[in-house]
């Protein structure tokens, strides 16, 4: 075969011309700024934003970030404030110096790392169960079809939408029969049962992700040979991870902030069980932050004389509180955004 004949180098004085025809190419191929284009750049096009939607949308949603900003940055303003910055009308956002005494002070008062400990604990174990038992619900209505099932779904519905201060009183005496108020199974035993806190929604969101996966990848798996156990920890379990993540954050901010069911059956429950453990949370701790504070500086003083609580203990107590929630959102972010416009549950 006959070799290729190799290309003859371009002289400096072609290649300053091929340059120079290049830019002329350019310069006829560029628009003109002609009204039109003034049109496209601030209202833009079909398949592009203009810059005066850009700015209206970034003004709004600024306006909204401020008002959702605005309670902690106040809160965090106050907390830092020493007595003497608190009732001077000059000072409003910005304290005359950091008074961290405050922090040390609601620290102490809330005793801080056992009830961070046992709050963790009352909001997590409940939580990881709750995750469990709902996907594995919510698998079995997507991936079956059964007689009833129309029936039990909206049964499960309507236990959601009845109002809780109604089986309230029935629910006390059931536990106080069962002999698990004032521990910690006043929580996890309805969770195993699948009756946990919002249980039902979450049952809802892991059956709406399990429709989705195709029905192919699980006759597939048939034909290797696999169960439907198998199918659900291999396949159901790994394409279900964003629903697995919502249900998670959004059980554990809830029995977080949970301080009515917590104070009834587990914190001031006048069972005649006795528990190993004197259980609480953050959230029943910052409630009870005036009578604590009162307690824990008449201790301190040695007296009967107790200093008075101000806002700025109230700020710094509640600051704690939310810390551990501010958080994990901070850390899982990215992946709760992406979790929640999958799951198709924004709005709520």
């Amino acid at each position: 075969m006959a070799k290729d004949e190799k290309k003859p180098k371009m002289t400096r004085a072609e290649k300053k011309a091929k340059k120079a025809e290049i830019k002329a190419l350019k310069k006829q191929t560029k628009l003109p700024m002609s009204k039109e284009r003034v049109r496209k750049i601030l209202m833009g096009s079909k398949d592009r934003m203009g810059l005066l939607e850009q700015i209206a949308l970034y003004v709004i949603l600024t306006a909204i970030s401020f008002v959702f900003v605005y309670p902690l940055l106040k809160m965090f303003a106050t907390s830092m404030m020493s007595l003497s910055d608190l009732v001077d009308s000059s000072i409003n956002w910005i304290p005359s110096s950091f008074y961290l005494d405050n922090y040390k002070t609601a620290f102490r008062v809330m005793d801080f790392w056992n009830t961070l400990w046992k709050s963790i604990v009352l909001a997590g174990v409940p939580t990881l169960i709750q995750v469990a038992i709902c996907s594995f619900i919510g698998y079995g209505f997507a991936m079956f079809n059964f007689r009833g099932k129309t029936f039990l779904m909206g049964f499960m519905i309507l236990s959601w939408v009845l109002p809780q201060c109604l089986t309230m009183s029935p629910t006390y005496q059931v536990y106080n029969s069962l002999g698990i108020l004032g521990t910690i199974w006043a929580f996890v035993l309805p969770a195993i049962v699948g009756q946990g806190l919002k249980a039902p929604l979450f049952i809802l969101i892991c059956w709406q992700f399990f429709r989705q996966i195709p029905s192919s990848l699980h006759e597939a798996a048939k034909i290797d040979g696999a169960g439907y156990f198998k199918q659900y920890w291999k396949i159901g379990i790994p394409s279900a991870s964003g629903a697995m993540l919502v249900v998670f954050l959004f059980s554990f901010v809830w029995y977080w902030n949970e301080s009515y069911m917590t104070s009834t059956y587990i914190v001031n429950s006048t069972s005649s069980s006795k528990s190993l453990v004197d259980w609480t949370n953050m959230v029943v701790k910052l409630s009870s932050f005036d009578d604590s504070f009162t307690s824990y500086t008449s201790s301190s003083t040695g007296s009967s004389f107790s200093a008075t609580v101000n806002t700025s203990y109230r700020m710094a107590g509640t600051i704690l509180t939310i810390l551990p929630l501010l958080l994990m959102y901070l850390v899982l972010q990215k992946q709760f955004v992406e979790s929640v416009d999958n799951a198709g549950i924004t709005g709520q």
